[in-house]
This record gives structure tokens, sequence and C-alpha cells, in this order.
């Protein structure tokens, strides 16, 4: 069916476009978002989430806007409340295969098919999903305005980050706890001391760098500063997670 993308007023209530969905007819709604399109490293994951009628959604926002602790208490709720959930993974051969944006269309409509109800309406995040078997709304920055959405986004980025930290724990040297797969100061410096993990992102940018011109790559982002040993609960002393620079 066809698929339109709008911009939401300033100021929209979280709920609203569910409301007038509801409202509508459309009693199941489903909402769709991913986490880690941009990471240099680790999977892609995207969810999809029907939240019911009555789910109390003050407080619920744009997972990127809320705590860590935050996210993992909406995680609990979404997780004991919502009529369906799913969740699906891209990994970094499918990605550096397919590329990103191709990849990250191919695992929205995914999500969507793969959830145990059939929703009547989809709305997702930004991008036009063409070719659902259901009408979808993308509204640009959907995950900030549309509680479906921004309960995707909760589950993507917690299922995510818990992935990360099993990597981390696999290959420490990354700090996969601390910057997720991103393109910080500490994990390009990472990857100058020590090279990719089998789990980095080759065909981005960055990554060529390396595989064409390693001694470039180590001149331009190896700093011995950022590259400390952890302390003994496994985080470096600013325990905060390190944003892309």
């Amino acid at each position: 069916m066809a698929a339109r993308v709008v911009r939401p007023a300033a100021g929209t209530p979280i709920d609203q476009y569910e409301r007038r969905l509801h409202a509508a007819g459309f009693a199941l709604v489903a909402g769709v978002d991913e986490a880690g399109r941009g990471a240099l490293a680790g999977p892609m994951v995207a969810a999809a989430v029907i939240l019911p009628a009555e789910f109390a959604v003050d407080g619920l926002a744009d997972s990127k806007l809320l705590s860590p602790h935050q996210r993992d208490v909406w995680f609990d709720r979404i997780r004991g409340s919502a009529i369906a959930i799913s969740v699906c993974r891209a990994f970094p051969q499918r990605i550096d295969h397919r590329g990103l944006h191709v990849s990250n269309l191919w695992l929205l409509r995914r999500a969507l098919r793969r959830l145990d109800v059939r929703p009547d309406f989809a709305l997702a995040d930004g991008f036009a999903l063409r070719g659902l078997a259901v009408p979808s709304l993308s509204i640009k920055k959907g995950d900030a305005v549309t509680a479906s959405v921004a309960a995707a986004s909760v589950i993507a980025k917690v299922t995510r980050d818990r992935i990360m930290d099993r990597y981390h724990r696999r290959f420490p040297q990354y700090r996969f706890d601390r910057h997720r797969g991103y393109g910080t100061p500490t994990h390009r410096a990472a990857i100058a001391r020590y090279g990719p993990s089998p789990i980095h992102r080759m065909s981005f940018k960055g990554m060529d760098l390396w595989m064409s011109d390693p001694e470039k790559y180590r001149g331009l982002y190896l700093r011995d500063d950022l590259l400390d040993p952890p302390g003994p609960n496994g985080r470096t002393p600013d325990d905060d997670e390190e944003r892309p620079g």
C-alpha cells in the first residue's frame, strides 16, 4: 500500500497520531524504529510494537532523550503491556554487502511483518515503508512524537545496548560498553591501536580509510590518553555513555 511521509506540528502530544487512528477505526497501530544505524560496529536492531489504547504514555519519549535507567524502566513497562513486539537484527556482513539504506528499510519492514498480531496501521520514523500489506505513515522525528514509535525505539535501543555489552565482554579493548559501536574518539583510537574487530562495518566511512591506509588512520585517530585500562567495575573513570564526536 502507498506510504506517506509527514512532518508533525510543534507541540504534538506523543499519542496524538495513535488516538486519531483509533478513532478512525484502526484498533491495532504498530510503531517501528531502529537503533544502531550510524554505528561503526555491531548490528542494526529494529523493533515493532503495538501498544494497547489504554497504555499510559506520560514520560515516554524518543530513547535518545531518556537516561539509561529510564530506558530500562520503559523497556520493562512496554514488554509487560504491549499487545505485540518483534525484534530483528541486521549484522555487519549484511550491511556491508547490501548497503546501509537498503538494509535499514529491509529491517523495518521485517520487524513489522514478524509481529505475532497483524496491525491495522503502521507508523514509522522518517522513512516511507513501501510494499507493506497495511496502510502506513512515516513521520519526521516519529520517535519523538508518536507513542508506538517511541516505544519501538526504546525496545530497539535497549536490546542493542545489551548486545553491545556482550560484545564488550568478548572484545573489551574497544570499549563497546561505553560508545555502543558509534564513531567516538575513544572508539576510533581503539581501532587505530588494535585494528578492526569481526563486528566492524568495513564499508563505513573511516573504516575504508583503515583498509586503504592504516598508517594514515593511526596518525589521525590514535590517542593513548583515551585508551587507559578500565577500572575494577569494567568502566573508565567517566562512566557516562560516550557520544559520537
